[in-house]
């Protein structure tokens, strides 16, 4: 049995169909079909229920299914971190989410350049999702997002919690307020959550907010950033819910009121490759701890292979 084995049959499996899955592999679909039944013969048990319109896995299969990702995203770190090694120049590709950039993101960076001026250091702005497939395929090394979830091919480190504000037209009839607000108090006006997509998003987590309280937004528009979300709540179109650092972008047209529900909080995560403990990895997750430290921000300290304090 090969990885192109493994491969293959990961595609089919997650396809259910094998037309799909031979379009996504970029291959015939013949040669496919030879290939599944070449290595159900090698494994000698059936890996799909025969006549299954779509294609549904035995037991079996289910079983081998399960253990073929994670050996397939093994190969990929493996991949990645031995080009890595194998490059004369060292270098460090990291994604972002756009509101980490008005936190303390750019002031991680610039520390870490600092200290490792031999270290090539790319930004890229992207979605928490477009980060964990571009981590995947090795076109970033870590990922600074938003969204929780699980996957058993990247390491995720909850950096901090950070606190959500409402950004209100100053004509708002909440804007006047210095008193924080609620969830409750902005049940009448349209909502305007982003990005628009990919999903999940930060929008799914906005509008999480209001399910866990069983309440639910008059109006909610999605678009496509934060900026343009900015934007339409400057023009009075709406408001919207943002991380606490995005004050820090200062617009005549917009102002920031807090959020007191206990639950009004954002996570930073720091995402990797499970596998991968580079030492530029290491030094940058020092470099974020070093920063939260000399700006006394609040956050739990962990290392790439478990909790430090």
């Amino acid at each position: 049995m090969e990885l192109r084995h493994l491969r293959y049959f990961v595609a089919v499996a997650e396809e259910r169909n094998v037309t799909r899955a031979a379009a996504r592999l970029h291959m015939a679909q013949p040669p496919l079909s030879r290939q599944m039944q070449q290595l159900e013969e090698m494994l000698g048990v059936a890996l799909f229920e025969k006549g299954s319109r779509p294609l549904a896995l035995t037991e079996a299969g289910s079983f081998f299914l399960a253990h073929a990702r994670p050996l397939l995203d093994q190969v990929r770190d493996l991949k990645a971190m031995t080009q890595r090694i194998g490059k004369l120049e060292r270098t460090l590709a990291i994604g972002f989410v756009a509101s980490t950039l008005y936190g303390q993101l750019p002031d991680i960076v610039h520390h870490y350049s600092e200290l490792h001026p031999e270290v090539d250091v790319s930004l890229h702005e992207m979605t928490t999702m477009e980060q964990l497939a571009a981590l995947k395929d090795g076109r970033i090394d870590v990922g600074f997002g938003r969204l929780t979830g699980e996957d058993a091919s990247i390491r995720r480190i909850l950096l901090r919690e950070e606190r959500l504000v409402v950004a209100l037209p100053p004509g708002h009839r909440l804007a006047a307020s210095g008193a924080g607000l609620r969830l409750t108090d902005l049940l009448h006006d349209t909502l305007l959550v982003y990005p628009k997509a990919p999903r999940p998003s930060f929008a799914d987590q906005v509008l999480a907010m209001f399910s866990a309280g069983h309440l639910t937004p008059g109006r909610v528009t999605e678009v496509r950033e934060l900026q343009i979300s900015l934007g339409l709540v400057a023009a009075g179109q709406g408001i919207a819910i943002v991380p606490e650092s995005v004050q820090a972008m200062h617009h005549r047209s917009v102002v920031y009121r807090p959020l007191e529900d206990t639950h009004a909080y954002s996570p930073i995560l720091f995402s990797v490759r499970q596998m991968d403990h580079s030492p530029e990895l290491a030094d940058m997750l020092a470099a974020v701890y070093a920063i939260y430290d000399e700006q006394g921000v609040a956050h739990v300290k962990e290392s790439l292979r478990g909790v430090d304090q």
